[in-house]
């Protein structure tokens, strides 16, 4: 069955870089973007923006009626997610899609516990470097979405979605062992977001030599140590492969921690550090590196 309708859930950067991008590849009414009467007033009024270009975006409330979508992608915070899947309800069918983008290893257990996992799809949302501030999203690197099943790729869903994404042109990758893949991306938002929001810096100051750069890699081997307790097994080749990834970033741009610290917004510490942290108790592992971060970013939070 081919993919038509497009929901999307969260305007942050991603939410935008990908809805900017299939607007132009598909028809306005067959795109929908979710959100309540004040942000959609919000949106209309000011406009949305990428790369200085304004977004010709189709709004609905999740109150409203709609035919359902084949593929629901969430492009929401962590924080934001419980309430996102209960925004979606009106647009699920019986052929529905999910496609999450959030950071983090537990966002498709959380949509697929309350919908059901035979709409899941496992995906991971790589390589851009999307800065958004206020209504105004930039980028230099649109990145790819790598997707497949729990384990595998050759299933219908996978078929559906690699077909629909190449007749938009969507760049993407598929990946045979998704857990593995999104606990790497988990290793890197650990060492990378949390690091530049400490150092209140960019990707540039992480790119080079000193002591960012080192914090950023004793925060992810942390992870890498803890996933051999939970037998993902990532290797120092994968931190290498993320670490090539960090360094082609464009030196001005910022990851999402340090774009909420900046707009004086909680972060999803928690979700980073403190998943680290608990992991470590869980197994007995030494996670002071993230517990270091934990704390800095605990503090610059209160003093908001």
């Amino acid at each position: 069955m081919e993919i038509k309708n497009v929901s999307i859930i969260g305007l942050g950067a991603l939410g935008i870089l990908y809805g900017h991008h299939l607007s132009k590849q598909i028809p306005k009414e067959n795109l929908r973007i979710i959100a309540d009467k004040e942000r959609i007033e919000k949106y209309t009024k000011e406009g949305i923006y990428c790369n200085g270009e304004r977004c010709n975006f189709q709004f609905v409330t999740p109150e409203e009626s709609v035919e359902s979508a084949d593929l629901i992608i969430f492009a929401v915070k962590y924080n934001g997610l419980q309430d996102a899947i209960k925004a979606v309800e009106n647009h699920i069918g019986d052929n529905t899609i999910f496609l999450s983008t959030l950071n983090g290893i537990s966002s498709e257990e959380k949509i697929g516990t309350y919908y059901g996992f035979d709409k899941i799809i496992y995906c991971v949302a790589q390589g851009m470097d999307a800065v958004k501030e206020d209504n105004q999203q930039t980028y230099d690197n649109f990145g790819i979405l790598c997707f497949g099943e729990k384990e595998g790729i050759d299933t219908p869903k996978v078929k559906r979605i690699a077909d629909f994404f190449k007749k938009v042109e969507m760049p993407f990758e598929l990946d045979v062992n998704m857990i593995k893949r999104q606990w790497g991306k988990f290793m890197l938002n650990v060492g990378v977001n949390q690091t530049v929001a400490v150092f209140e810096s960019d990707y540039g100051e992480i790119q080079k030599e000193g002591k960012a750069r080192e914090m950023m890699i004793s925060a992810m081997q942390e992870v890498l140590d803890l996933s051999k307790y939970e037998g993902i097994n990532l290797t120092e080749a994968d931190l290498q492969y993320w670490l090539d990834i960090v360094d082609k970033l464009g030196l001005c741009g910022k990851p999402s921690m340090r774009q909420d610290m900046e707009a004086k917004r909680m972060s999803e510490l928690e979700l980073f550090a403190g998943t680290v942290v608990e992991l470590g108790k869980k197994h007995g592992a030494r996670t002071s590196v993230n517990r270091e971060l934990y704390r800095r970013i605990s503090e610059m939070e209160q003093a908001f």
